[in-house]
């Protein structure tokens, strides 16, 4: 608790690091995560440091293992992942590695290159068959094509100029064959028609099944084609045509004979190609599994690496010592484990001198460190998210446990919803461990993320449900209700109550169609309800008048509740800081202009539920009014809530009037007396001063220096390491700006929490109003057809419920709780200026291959 509570003690140690054990010492580390490395080279270029060359081989190999990855999944191998991870390799295993990983390359290379040729020569071949075979259809001549003026039209059909220039007479007819993509066809025919002036004949047939193209290797249907042309001209221009459409040409035989020549010739190779083929893929898939095997630990041993050298960039090279020094922070209470891991690096190395470390002062803040499990992370990512919270401040988390998905259920107040919300977070908790949710989809992700989070919201609607004794819309008659409708007849009552109270007879209960019942009248009301709200409320026609008055008024409560703990806990950074000054003039200046105001008026609230009873109700003062003339002073005198009421108002509307000039004063007005009266004031800071190791004058210096002021009886917060200048306008203008938004947000802060109020009242109207528009009307139908209309309906409700009250609802409801816990509470005490701590922790890398691959 004590770490949730408040971040760890840091501090800020210098690792002395031997050339030969360095690689060894953040090995294991990196295995402990103990440490966040301080860059040290921070002017030097990353392509100037160190250990560049030896990152880029991290890189080369991670090429080399993503392809290989790569491969292996193209072949559909399945990529064994290890549950241990495997350490770092050590640096003399390092050039093997490398060296087997390049031979594997080539030869993977080698390999799938062979294959990919012989596949595609098998494809060309494929479609070379399949275009003979096609074709021959196309002509049925037996004979040896020769020029014949019959291939042609007559010549008195043609002009002049057009039979000059074919110049038929002497030329020789020729074929082009091959396939075009379907999608071609068209542009293709045109495009033809167009240059050769119509003088091809193309013929065109669609292939029945689709084919791989040999370049892309996508499926896709496939024309055979065959022009017939005269002259070399036009063929010329017919063969450039075909290669702009990117068109798969074949040579066409002459003779029949040689057609079948050419095709018994093609099957031949077809089957020696088919043959090489599965010998070259079995060959291939033998490789690829045997460097499957071991991937997963190279990948994870590439990365430890890589990160190994990463951060001994960020060391400096001490030349005199021949040693790398880095500084790390690292939590007080893990140093003996960093020494420890430093000895067990030296060892492994088998180094003659050890690596060690020394603590150094420092005055810059360090990072913040606050451990989590699976239970709080999600709360403390809430806080994170608005901003990481300074060093060794009050952490927020520990109270948003309670108070996040209390305020979310006091939204969200329903038995039902809540507890099926509570059922769905129950499921994901139960199977946390399964390895499908830690992989699933975005939305999913964060579902399992915050699952505890759904858990405690979906259990505390369950209790605000019951306090609201609101299930789905309607009311649960758990204890039977506290109201008797009996009690208002005349008959049970003597003539003399007769004669003094209002009571009901047969006339009045069939005339009036709105019949009140009268608490003050003996038997109606018998005693509250044991648990929440009584059910009899939900059929009262001034229930919203009841529950709006009730659930304001709670929220006003919460509200101030929440926000004067916030204060408090500011007192508690206050005294862990050391400045107790601000304890006097800040914090306790807050609590009473917050208390005599804000906290009267719930004094007055609690006070009038106790004081007035059902007999005496008329005559309660509104509380909203008496409220109102606390700060008007009328003229008249009022009833009040209590004798002595003025001069109780009047006290705490000075106590008020007191307390915001030493808000906006105090703390500027009591800096400028100690600096007046000292040199050098100020107040202790959350670190330490930055001293390097030969500096032993200046740690001397900051030792006398703590001591005496630690011994000053007058102000024990008010010391700082260093002077500073100090700037009373600065002081003085930012605490009035301070002052200015606490008591303007002291009203607003109160109005906003309204919204617990609002949203439980809309949710509740929406619930009631998806009910009678759904459920009634398939409860309202009779028995025969009513079953066959009240499954779809039911089945609606349900749907609607899931997607609109519990999924929309829900998240308006967690949006409004987070805006409520960022600006109305932390504001009054948290900072959140602090940076994270990052330790260099082999945990933290990516196991995944799918991120290798990208």
């Amino acid at each position: 608790m004590g770490s949730l509570f408040r971040s760890e003690t840091m501090c800020l140690a210098q690792l002395f690091l031997q050339s030969g054990t360095a690689y060894e010492c953040l090995s294991a580390l990196g295995e402990k995560g103990l440490v966040q490395f301080r860059d040290l080279n921070q002017n030097v270029s990353s392509f100037q440091r160190k250990f560049v060359g030896e990152v880029k081989r991290c890189e080369e190999l991670e090429r080399i293992l993503a392809y290989l990855v790569q491969e292996i999944n193209r072949a559909h191998i399945p990529l064994p992942e290890g549950e241990t991870s495997p350490p770092a390799p050590p640096l003399k295993q390092v050039l093997e590695m490398q060296e087997q990983l390049q031979k594997l390359e080539v030869e993977l290379r080698e390999v799938t290159k062979n294959k990919e040729k012989l596949r595609k020569n098998l494809l060309e071949l494929i479609e070379y068959t399949h275009m003979l075979r096609v074709t021959k259809t196309f002509v049925r001549r037996t004979v040896e094509f020769e020029p014949t003026y019959e291939e042609f039209p007559p010549l008195e059909n043609d002009s002049l100029l057009d039979y000059s220039c074919m110049q038929r007479l002497g030329a020789k007819l020729g074929f082009v064959s091959g396939l075009i993509n379907q999608g071609k066809v068209e542009a293709f025919e045109k495009m033809l028609w167009r240059v050769c002036k119509g003088y091809t004949i193309v013929t065109y047939a669609e292939l029945e099944e689709p084919l791989e193209d040999p370049e892309t290797g996508e499926v896709i249907k496939w024309y055979v084609f065959l022009i017939s042309f005269w002259g070399e001209q036009i063929g010329h221009k017919v063969k450039k045509i075909c290669d702009c459409y990117h068109c798969h040409v074949y040579p066409y035989p002459n003779t029949a004979e040689e057609r079948r020549e050419i095709q018994e010739g093609l099957s031949t190779r077809i089957q020696d190609l088919y043959t090489v083929l599965h010998k070259t893929e079995d060959y291939l898939r033998q490789v690829l599994c045997k460097a499957a095997e071991s991937v997963y630990s190279r990948v994870i041993q590439v990365k430890k690496m890589k990160a190994i050298y990463h951060m001994l960039n960020m060391c400096s090279f001490d030349v005199t010592n021949r040693c790398l020094i880095a500084e790390v922070w690292c939590p007080e209470a893990e140093l003996h484990e960093l020494r420890r891991a430093l000895e067990e690096g030296s060892r492994e190395s088998g180094a003659a001198l050890p690596s060690f470390m020394n603590t150094i002062p420092t005055k810059e803040t360090p990072p913040t460190l606050i451990r989590t499990n699976r239970f709080t992370e999600g709360f403390q990512n809430i806080v994170d998210a608005y901003g990481v919270g300074s060093y060794r401040e009050v952490n927020p988390a520990l109270f948003t446990i309670i108070t996040f998905p209390f305020l979310f259920a006091v939204m969200f107040g329903d038995l039902g919803h809540g507890f099926v919300m509570f059922l769905f977070a129950l499921l994901l908790v139960l199977n946390e461990n399964h390895p499908r949710l830690n992989q699933s989809q975005e939305i999913m992700r964060m579902f399992f993320n915050g699952r505890y989070i759904l858990l405690l919201m979906g259990l505390f609607s369950v209790y605000t449900g019951l306090i609201y004794n609101d299930c789905f819309s309607k009311s649960v008659n758990l204890f039977g209700s506290r109201w008797n409708v009996s009690a208002m007849y005349s008959s049970s009552h003597s003539p003399e109550e007769r004669r003094k109270m209002v009571l009901w007879n047969d006339s009045v209960v069939r005339h009036n169609r709105v019949l009140q019942l009268d608490p003050s009248i003996p038997g109606v009301f018998q005693g509250p309800y044991p648990l929440g709200i009584d059910p009899v409320w939900n059929l009262a026609t001034n229930r919203l008048t009841f529950l709006n008055s009730f659930k304001m008024k709670m929220s006003v409560i919460l509200g101030i509740i929440h926000m004067t703990f916030g204060v408090i806990l500011g007192i508690f950074n206050h005294l862990h800081f050391r400045k107790k000054f601000n304890i006097y003039l800040v914090s306790i200046p807050e609590l009473l202009f917050m208390l005599c105001i804000f906290g009267y008026l719930i004094f007055m609230i609690v006070y009038k539920w106790l004081v007035f009873s059902a007999e005496t109700s008329r005559v309660a003062p509104s509380i909203l009014i008496e409220f109102i003339n606390m700060f008007l002073f009328p003229a008249s005198e009022t009833n009040g809530l209590y004798p002595g009421q003025e001069h109780v108002q009047r006290l705490l509307l000075v106590v008020t009037a007191l307390s915001v000039p030493v808000l906006f004063l105090g703390k500027p007005l009591f800096l400028l007396w100690l600096h007046n009266g000292r040199s050098c004031f100020g107040v202790s800071r959350s670190g330490y001063t930055l001293v390097r190791k030969d500096s032993e004058e200046e740690v001397s210096l900051l030792g006398s220096q703590d001591i005496e002021g630690g011994s000053n009886q007058m102000e024990d917060g008010c010391r700082e390491v260093t002077c500073e200048e100090f700037n009373f306008g600065e002081i003085l203008m930012t605490q009035v700006i301070h002052s200015i938004e606490y008591c303007l947000g002291c009203i607003s802060n109160t109005a906003s929490y309204l919204r617990l109020w609002a949203l439980s009242l809309a949710h509740a109207q929406l619930s009631d109003v998806l009910w009678a528009m759904l459920m009634r009307i398939g409860l309202r139908v009779d028995t025969t057809h009513g079953v066959l209309l009240l499954l779809p309906m039911t089945a609606l409700f349900a749907v609607l419920t899931v997607f609109i009250l519990l999924m929309m609802e829900g998240l308006s409801a967690f949006l409004h709780a987070i805006r409520l816990h960022w600006v109305e509470f932390q504001n009054k005490f948290y900072v959140g200026a602090g940076t994270k701590f990052v330790p260099f922790s082999f945990r933290l890398l990516s196991s995944k291959f799918s991120d290798d691959v990208a």
